[in-house]
């Protein structure tokens, strides 16, 4: 029974950190997407090895108490999200479990003397992305098609809208595609590298409700785009701004390095933590801001600010974080490698009067060891691949009494924390995950560590 095509049924034991069931057939495992503990499926062997499968789920023959019916009818295709069939105090569960998994196997730096909190959120489980961005498409009549790719595929499954997006986005993505295709722009393909729209991208301040709408082309001429701007900034009048952002390299990435003005205003408004920030198509913010308002105040009231201190931002993107803490110390530094990032995040902290900021731009690993000062505070919020060897060592060197790091990916979180406790240069006091992303696996978290005496 151990070949590709091969029907079997399983019982499902548990779900991996990439949101698969798991489960065993013959002292082999196997990864079942679309179930969860508790199931018993019947399953299709995909992808064989030795010691384990890939297979697709044909069949629930007993469904777990953890089930539950996803709000979208298609949640098992689409590549959006992973446990839209799961009910979320299980998802909060699985989350914080990875977590700790992973500090304990990876790091082995879980002991009694670690606080280790309960989840934070979800809040609103549905309807908290402040940004989308979607693949265009061309369906086999031609059709133009907008959504996200099937998992671990290149083809399409074309939404009409998204039960975890801002509802405020749904009413403009099925007429904007009809727009498109009557405007007769070419869609983009990718293994011809043909066509001109590669992307629609849409961001709204959860606070003011303010809209841009953002294509992404391979050519900046777009026929007519001017005019049917005006037309969408007339039919929905959250719409603040038309951009268009220019990529014609091949692969995946989405945003090219320039974005020009349309029509409108070239940002929203959004309100976090009290003050205005002006963000951009491209710049980096939390696609989930009610949970990013509930990270901060965690690393406010764990901190107990005295307003005397100085604290350093690493990887500060926009300010997120940098700028409200920049309200309760004496100075604050960020360093951030993107140049459109670091502008936003000066042009906001001058819009509210935040005069004890500076920022440096480039590589952390690069900036950091050139600082002459030993901040009393330091932040860390490194991408997934964790932070560079260099940053971790800089740390270790500087021994700052506070350091705080906030993570998107449990294993390189534990490979850097082994690193910064080792010889007990620092100590972890509290583990704090939460949920950024409901219905996917993702987890974020956040690590209180203090410096011992040198």
């Amino acid at each position: 029974m151990w070949q590709k095509g091969a029907t079997i049924e399983v019982e499902i034991t548990d779900v991996s950190n990439s949101g698969e069931g798991v489960g065993r057939y013959q002292e082999r495992v196997v990864f079942v997407p679309n179930t969860v503990t508790g199931d018993r499926v019947k399953v299709r062997l995909e992808y064989l090895k030795p010691e384990y499968a890939q297979a697709n789920l044909l069949e629930i023959v007993k469904s777990s108490e953890h089930r539950i019916r996803p709000r979208c009818i298609v949640a098992d295709k689409c590549g959006g999200c992973q446990w839209q069939h799961i009910n979320d105090q299980y998802q909060s569960f699985l989350k914080e479990n990875h977590l700790q998994q992973a500090l304990k196997r990876i790091g082995g730096v879980l002991n009694e003397d670690v606080l280790i909190s309960p989840i934070l959120g979800p809040l609103e489980p549905l309807g908290y992305r402040n940004k989308v961005t979607y693949p265009l498409a061309l369906s086999s009549t031609g059709t133009v098609q907008a959504g996200y790719y099937r998992p671990k595929s290149h083809h399409l499954i074309n939404l009409n809208q998204c039960p975890v997006q801002d509802p405020h986005f749904n009413p403009l993505l099925a007429e904007i595609k009809q727009d498109i295709q009557a405007q007769n722009w070419s869609i983009y393909n990718e293994k011809e590298h043909l066509g001109l729209l590669r992307h629609l991208s849409l961001r709204i301040g959860r606070r003011t409700k303010e809209m841009l709408l953002t294509l992404v082309s391979t050519d900046w001429k777009l026929p007519h785009i001017q005019e049917q701007a005006e037309v969408w900034l007339s039919r929905y009048p959250d719409l603040v701004g038309v951009c268009l952002n220019l990529n014609k390299a091949k692969g995946n990435v989405i945003f090219g390095k320039e974005t020009r003005l349309v029509m409108g205003k070239s940002y929203i408004r959004e309100v976090f933590a009290g003050l205005e920030l002006h963000l951009s198509s491209d710049t980096f913010f939390q696609v989930n801001t009610e949970t990013a308002e509930q990270v901060l105040e965690v690393i406010v009231k764990e901190l107990q600010l005295q307003g005397t201190e100085t604290l350093l931002d690493a990887y500060c993107g926009v300010g997120t974080f940098t700028l409200p803490l920049s309200r309760l110390v004496a100075e604050v530094i960020g360093i951030e490698i993107q140049e459109s990032s670091l502008e936003r995040a000066y042009y906001n902290a001058r819009l509210n009067g935040l005069n004890n900021v500076t920022f440096y731009q480039g590589k952390v690993e690069e900036v950091l060891p050139t600082l002459e000062i030993t901040p009393d505070v330091i932040l860390v919020d490194p991408p997934r691949k964790g932070c560079d060897p260099q940053v971790i060592e800089t740390l270790r060197l500087l021994r700052s009494a506070h350091l705080v790091y906030i993570s998107c990916q449990p294993p390189t979180l534990a490979r850097d924390l082994k690193l910064l406790t080792q010889d007990n240069v620092y100590k972890i006091t509290r583990v704090q995950s939460a949920d950024f992303f409901p219905q996917t696996s993702h987890v974020e978290s956040l690590v209180f560590l203090q410096a011992s005496q040198a």
